[in-house]
């Protein structure tokens, strides 16, 4: 029962603090296996790695650039699946097979003239808790490490690859006050 209190605490409070950060932010930075995929790799005999992408995570990245937020992929692995669909998604800031997350999230933020609070970053895993001091916001998918989940600012309630970064972006747009005028019109472009 305790743990259920402090679920509900968490998620309450989230839900309050992230409102005005989630306004704020100019910069969000995702990691990709594990938040934007659900963390699995196929790899081809020929030694290509594949990935899979969900669409409508792709809408709300688009969503979200459309609204003028900055969305950059900030990733371990490597393999080209990564570079294609930020390609695909017109995201100019890819930055993969980095060993220390938290000195390139700090170089992309002096280059973009963007300060730690008006940054996000969605990870998954140990090595994205490394970020935590150099970031606003520290948001995790359902399914990220429980020592992540124990220090995000916010745990999402969509898995890795399932709609996660989608409802992130939709509680962004929530906050900036964009959502309701996209629910009642719809969009026109692609759905990546």
């Amino acid at each position: 029962m305790a743990v259920s209190l402090l679920r509900l605490w968490r998620h309450q409070w989230a839900a309050r603090c992230s409102h005005n950060a989630l306004r704020r932010l100019r910069l969000l930075i995702l990691d990709v296996d594990g938040v934007l995929t659900d963390g699995g790799l196929w790899t081809t005999e020929t030694g290509e790695v594949l990935k899979r992408f969900d669409v409508r995570d792709g809408l709300g990245i688009h969503l979200l650039q459309q609204a003028g937020l900055e969305v950059a992929f900030l990733s371990g692995g490597k393999g080209g699946a990564t570079e294609q669909r930020a390609r695909y998604l017109g995201i100019r800031h890819v930055l993969t097979g980095v060993k220390d997350k938290p000195a390139a999230l700090t170089a992309l933020q002096r280059t973009l003239a963007i300060s730690p609070g008006e940054c996000a970053f969605v990870g998954d895993d140990l090595n994205d808790l490394a970020v935590r001091p150099v970031v606003g916001l520290l948001i995790c998918p359902a399914d990220g490490v429980a020592p992540l989940r124990a220090r995000a600012d916010w745990v999402l309630d969509r898995n890795g690859g399932d709609g996660a970064v989608r409802r992130l972006a939709e509680a962004i747009l929530q906050a900036r006050g964009d959502w309701d005028r996209l629910a009642r019109s719809g969009w026109r472009g692609r759905n990546d």
